[in-house]
């Protein structure tokens, strides 16, 4: 083979028109000749695991991961932190596996998306190619929803929907709350993450009250009359906590929380009653994350996909996967995410690398801690219908389960959370 040295090769370049790919951000994310360029914004368990997914199956591709976080705290498993049964820091992951497998992971926030030219722009204005792009950026709240509350508000009357700083502030709350004190939790109207996750926590909660502060109470003011798992967390409530916990439908209090005030540390439902919270816990309704917006991937609250591979609605090149995406009867989860990880990444290598397609299949399972080795799951599977998503096999845990049992789904929620980390930040 004739060697082309460098500079006949830019005379050779400019005679046929070809270019070099300006990213904007530095040598580090020049693209080269060749390759597909795969941008993710999101690194939980949707954009990790797709990252993942491509460059182990496809090393030949260009995958660059743009999270803002250098270190995820998961959003699940969160509650059991706050129960006392995980560290802080064992819910917590670096990068570093997915770098070494050489995945540009950039700690920036993504700004914009230019979908015409095939960009997306940092907040520090850099800006970089695609050819296609997965938006995985969980979720953002609808702070107006309650009136007087706020991002700001929320450094005092915490969400902890998003894991790290706010789970801390929550469990600091729970550590220094006065025994015989009143806990009280604004759960969220669905849709939103995690169907389970606020009766999971509030189980989790009420141990820790059980456990450290005798005498107190938790009240939990819903705006739904049915959540998921509904019968199990009502049997766990009073077999374990039933002088705890008070579930208060939105019968009896016209819809739920409707206003907080920040400073007199109190909430007021629908119906007018005012309640005064030592702690308070409010979780806002919810929408896609903003960038998703942004991209145009969202109609109303939500970003609607084809059940196929995943691929928004509404914008070529573009697939939105976890929370941010709308899949109707499939819940939005941490194993929704990485199965549709799955789907996506194999999509994305059959255009750009012409690797064989495959039937879109799904799954998902959520567990739920209730006590001390008791757990129950609920889940199913799904296919892919002309125009959504149809639901197979669904599974639910059955109230009066063994211990035995219950301890076996406990066990196997634990084996499941190292297996999905270990997928997200490739850490064996």
């Amino acid at each position: 083979m004739t060697r082309i040295d460098r500079r006949k090769f830019v005379q050779l370049a400019a005679s046929v028109g070809v270019s070099a790919v300006a990213t904007g951000v530095g040598s580090s994310f020049a693209i080269a000749e060749g390759k597909g360029k795969v941008v993710i914004i999101g690194g939980g368990a949707g954009g990790a695991s797709v990252a993942h997914y491509l460059k182990k199956s496809a090393p030949q591709l260009d995958v660059t991961l743009i999270e803002i976080q250098a270190k995820y705290t998961t959003c699940f498993f969160s509650n059991l932190y706050l129960g006392g049964f995980r560290t802080l820091d064992s819910i917590t992951h670096d990068y570093e596996g997915l770098k070494k497998l050489g995945i540009k992971v950039v700690s920036e926030l993504a700004t914009g998306v230019d979908t015409a030219k095939k960009q997306v722009t940092l907040k520090t204005g850099d800006k970089i190619s695609y050819d296609k792009l997965v938006l995985s950026p969980g979720i953002d709240f609808k702070y107006d929803a309650i009136e007087g509350y706020s991002a700001e508000a929320a450094k005092t009357m915490p969400h902890a929907w998003k894991a790290g700083v706010q789970t801390q502030i929550l469990k600091t709350q729970l550590k220094e709350m006065k025994a015989g004190g009143t806990v009280v939790m604004a759960a969220p109207p669905n849709p939103f993450r995690c169907p389970p996750g606020p009766y999971e926590r509030a189980s989790m909660i009420a141990h820790y009250l059980q456990k450290h502060k005798p005498g107190s109470k938790l009240m939990i003011f819903d705006p739904k009359e049915k959540f998921s798992k509904m019968a199990l967390f009502q049997e766990g409530w009073l077999d374990y906590y039933q002088d705890i916990i008070e579930w208060v439908s939105p019968e009896f209090t016209d819809g739920g929380v409707k206003k907080v005030d920040v400073s007199a540390m109190t909430v007021t439902t629908g119906d007018g009653e005012v309640t005064k919270a030592d702690v308070a816990n409010i979780i806002p309704a919810q929408k896609a994350g903003k960038i998703a917006h942004i991209a145009g991937c969202a109609k109303g609250d939500w970003c609607p996909i084809n059940p196929k591979d995943f691929s928004s609605a509404l914008q070529k090149d573009v697939y939105v996967i976890g929370d941010s995406s709308i899949a109707k009867t499939m819940p939005k989860s941490a194993f929704s995410a990485n199965s549709q990880a799955r789907v996506v990444a194999n999509a994305i290598q059959a255009e750009l690398v012409g690797k064989r397609k495959f039937p879109a299949r799904y799954r998902n399972t959520c567990w739920s801690m209730i006590s001390v080795d008791n757990s129950v799951k609920v889940g199913a599977n799904y296919t892919a219908g002309p125009d959504s998503l149809v639901t197979k096999d669904k599974f639910i845990s059955k109230t009066g389960e063994t211990d035995e049992l219950r301890k076996k789904t406990f066990n196997e929620s634990l084996s499941w959370y190292d297996s999905i980390t270990n997928e997200m930040f490739v850490k064996s």
